[in-house]
């Protein structure tokens, strides 16, 4: 069992950065794939980042790639997600999630999430 909590969310102006944190419990943390979807309202979540559990290979979104940087610290429990150069349509809720494999970047493969964070970005 892994509980996630996400943290780190708020409102930004369009250009500007932010980082979300998503700290886990339980002693098994580097042995999941870890991500991070988002959910804009009255849309689906979709996925934006994956990192293995190494932390040697990610994957992103076309939408966020070069913008967001996803990482992860196993001796602190917690993986990251880095907001550079935002934009309105980054406007959602974050979602951090456990997963079982890194080859695909769907929910189905995550078993744990958290509760999710707000990221609003003004124009």
């Amino acid at each position: 069992q892994v509980q996630l909590v996400e943290s780190g969310g708020g409102l930004v102006q369009a250009g500007g950065s932010l980082r979300l944190s998503c700290a886990a419990s339980g002693r098994t943390f580097s042995s999941y794939v870890m991500g991070w979807f988002r959910q804009a309202p009255g849309k689906e979540r979709e996925f934006v980042a994956t990192i293995s559990r190494s932390g040697a290979s990610t994957r992103y979104a076309d939408s966020v790639k070069g913008r967001f940087t996803i990482s992860r610290d196993d001796a602190k429990n917690t993986v990251y997600l880095q907001l550079n150069s935002v934009k309105p349509e980054d406007t959602a809720v974050y979602y951090c999630a456990a997963g079982r494999t890194f080859r695909i970047a769907t929910m189905e493969v995550y078993d744990y999430w958290g509760q999710g964070t707000q990221v609003t970005v003004s124009s």
